[in-house]
């Protein structure tokens, strides 16, 4: 009896196991060139940063909600070195410096394929779920575009269309996982086809979602005469 008293205390003793932890996904895509969009009414990204202060805003939720929380940034690095020559500066060293600065790993990727390897896989996801997923980044309706009028003008070669979702497994999310793409038009098409793939419900935006009102919208985008839906 003794001994079978010491194993439950020593049970009970025990970590939690690694089924309990979770990881908090941020997506930042590129900025568009000035140099296309200058000449466009309205212009896309004037300011370089459309896609990464917004990633900082979550970090600093999510780590007011739970100040342990693991948090992983990916950003689509050769929009930033293609940007970077616009002379606004050091774009991706300035980006390297944020992520320890609020305790979150940043990961760069260079394709889509990097984005749906790392959700299936970037950690082990019997162990690690994913508690919510951001999407900061251009989209429309069918496609989120993680380089829009960056490396070819009002056009996009880095891309996750709705119909290569499947791609993405099931059960790597945790219970009540939060998704939402902040791009445009999510909503109309995409979300659904998220959920069929993945199981897992994706805010999206009926309409526009607009980055200039940013500042005054706590540096998050707001929607343009549209509505955020499942």
């Amino acid at each position: 009896m003794p001994r079978l008293i010491a194993i439950v205390l020593l049970l009970a003793a025990a970590p939690l196991h690694a089924a309990d932890e979770k990881e908090y996904i941020v997506v930042s895509g590129g900025a568009s060139l000035y140099q296309w969009e200058k000449f466009k009414n309205p212009p896309h990204d004037r300011w370089w940063g459309n896609f990464i202060r917004p990633a900082v805003t979550r970090f600093q939720q999510i780590k007011d909600a739970n100040p342990q929380a693991r948090i992983t940034w990916l950003v689509h690095r050769p929009s930033y070195e293609r940007r970077l020559r616009q002379n606004e500066g050091p774009l991706t060293t300035w980006i390297a410096n944020i992520a320890p600065k609020h305790g979150v790993k940043l990961v760069w990727f260079t394709s889509p394929d990097t984005v749906v390897n790392y959700l299936n896989a970037g950690q082990p996801r019997d162990q690690v779920k994913i508690a919510s997923l951001d999407w900061f980044l251009h989209s429309n309706k069918a496609c989120f575009m993680f380089d829009y009028s960056n490396e070819i003008d009002s056009g996009s070669k880095s891309w996750l269309h709705e119909n290569e979702l499947g791609r993405i497994n099931r059960g790597i999310f945790a219970k009540r996982a939060v998704v939402k793409s902040w791009g445009c038009h999510t909503g109309e098409s995409m979300s659904k086809k998220w959920k069929r793939a993945t199981g897992v419900p994706m805010i999206g935006a009926v309409g526009k979602t607009d980055y200039s009102v940013m500042y005054r919208n706590n540096w998050l985008p707001a929607l343009s005469k549209g509505r955020w839906t499942r």
